[in-house]
């Protein structure tokens, strides 16, 4: 709607108007979330915890109100007619750019119950958001190396001690908790450090989905696959501000949740290790696949 302003001025004003958003909300989702940590009973949390998602809701229904006015973006999305804000989802996705969680807040709020994503620790310390963060229990995780943990054993196992405590508590009320596969952005630099086999994406990792299969596997209802495809290039979150993100491709697909079968000798913890990865390399050469088709069909387009 914006979209004859300069680019520059479309990007403040979207600044502007996201900022204001979390400025109204914010307060309101601390206000609540205080008489849950005043009160830390089982029957104030199942009154309390609804209240949130509700706010968080409201929240991000005034994202995609400013996106609307300051965006001229062309959404190619399918596979989310069909979902259930009532139900339990595992959500898996590839992640490229910062824009990937204001498109998939936008394209699955209300469709199923609010994301809750796994946080790296510093983010906890962002002005503002990491305070709304933390009232919406968004786990935050360490992610040590492997050489700090050769150093310092004691660190070993406290995200999984994090992420088991997080399941726990989103068994209460219907949740879809979150998990970028890769870990981190994919990049053309990352790929060539990490020598990925896939054109698109980075190797995914299954810690996250075993954890969360293991804390609370009976409660989902389904894996939800996302796949994110930027045709024109992935953006950074300033060029998308400022309107200069003309598509996005969502893909989405409903799956069974996973399922270990321990063979003979094999305890359950390592026949789930074992389930998870090599279910997540099947998605991931799927989903490189599936990204491929898209781009080669759009490189076919006449001009």
């Amino acid at each position: 709607m914006l979209e004859f302003l300069p680019a520059p001025l479309v990007g403040a004003i979207a600044s502007l108007l996201m900022l204001l958003n979390i400025l109204f909300w914010v307060p309101i989702l601390l206000l609540v979330s205080l008489v849950k940590l005043l009160l830390p009973f089982k029957r104030v949390r199942l009154l309390i915890d609804p209240l949130l998602l509700r706010i968080a809701e409201a929240w991000i229904d005034g994202n995609s109100g400013w996106m609307r006015l300051t965006q001229r973006l062309d959404w190619d999305v399918t596979g989310i007619n069909d979902l259930n804000p009532r139900q339990w989802y595992l959500v898996v996705c590839n992640h490229q750019s910062w824009v990937d969680i204001l498109v998939l807040q936008h394209v699955l709020n209300r469709r199923i119950p609010l994301l809750k994503f796994f946080l790296k620790q510093q983010l906890i310390w962002v002005p503002i958001m990491g305070l709304a963060w933390w009232a919406l229990e968004f786990p935050f995780m360490r992610r040590h190396s492997e050489a700090y943990l050769q150093q310092h054993p004691e660190a070993r196992g406290k995200d999984a001690a994090t992420t088991r405590a997080a399941c726990e508590k989103y068994a209460l009320v219907p949740t879809s908790v979150m998990n970028f596969l890769e870990g981190t952005r994919c990049t053309p630099a990352k790929q060539q450090r990490q020598q990925s086999p896939y054109r698109h994406l980075l190797k995914p990792k299954a810690g996250g989905v075993t954890l969360a299969l293991d804390a609370m596997g009976e409660k989902f209802g389904a894996v939800l696959d996302i796949t994110l495809i930027y045709p024109e290039g992935t953006p950074n979150f300033w060029q998308f501000l400022q309107g200069r993100m003309p598509r996005v491709v969502v893909r989405a697909r409903t799956l069974s949740v996973p399922q270990a079968q321990p063979q003979k000798g094999q305890d359950s913890q390592q026949a789930l290790r074992d389930t998870c990865q090599q279910w997540v390399n099947q998605l991931w050469t799927e989903k490189d696949a599936l990204i491929s088709s898209v781009l080669d069909k759009k490189a076919l387009q006449p001009l």
